[in-house]
């Protein structure tokens, strides 16, 4: 299983139209290979680099498994959508507050739907869903402000 995105490489720069400095937009990625029994998908988005620890930026669970992309500014059909650190549903770009930060897009494959609430924190979706791992993918990117 593998997610990409068009927008930018494994290790590269994000670019600032998916971040706090842009549009604060969800970049375009692209999902292959997703095992055969698969019935949901999980996406997390984070920021190990934060300088209180690791940052949530986008929690959605419940992805149908028929999906190969997710376009730009858009959240999956049927997905339930979780709060970000922010207190905030939804995406939340980059916005480092220093130097060059990396951003894990986090995609696992489950045999189940979780049957989670849709205000469910993201210590209980991780939970739920070791039970269920078929697959896991990840990309990483990298921002810093310009200054």
């Amino acid at each position: 299983m593998t997610i990409s995105s068009s927008a930018f490489e494994q290790y590269g720069d994000i670019p600032k139209l998916y971040t706090c400095e842009g549009e604060n937009t969800n970049p375009p990625l692209t999902i292959r290979d997703i095992p055969p029994t698969t019935r949901s998908l999980v996406l997390i988005v984070d920021d190990p680099d934060a300088p209180g620890g690791l940052f949530t930026h986008w929690l959605l669970w419940n992805i149908p498994p028929d999906i190969d992309h997710i376009d730009e500014d858009t959240t999956p059909s049927g997905a339930v959508e979780g709060e970000n650190s922010s207190g905030e549903i939804g995406y939340m770009g980059p916005c480092p507050p220093n130097g060059v930060h990396h951003y894990r897009f986090m995609l696992w494959a489950l045999s189940d739907n979780l049957a989670l609430d849709e205000d469910s924190t993201r210590e209980e979706v991780e939970a739920a869903l070791e039970q269920f791992v078929l697959g896991r993918a990840e990309l990483v990117g990298q921002y810093q402000k310009v200054i």
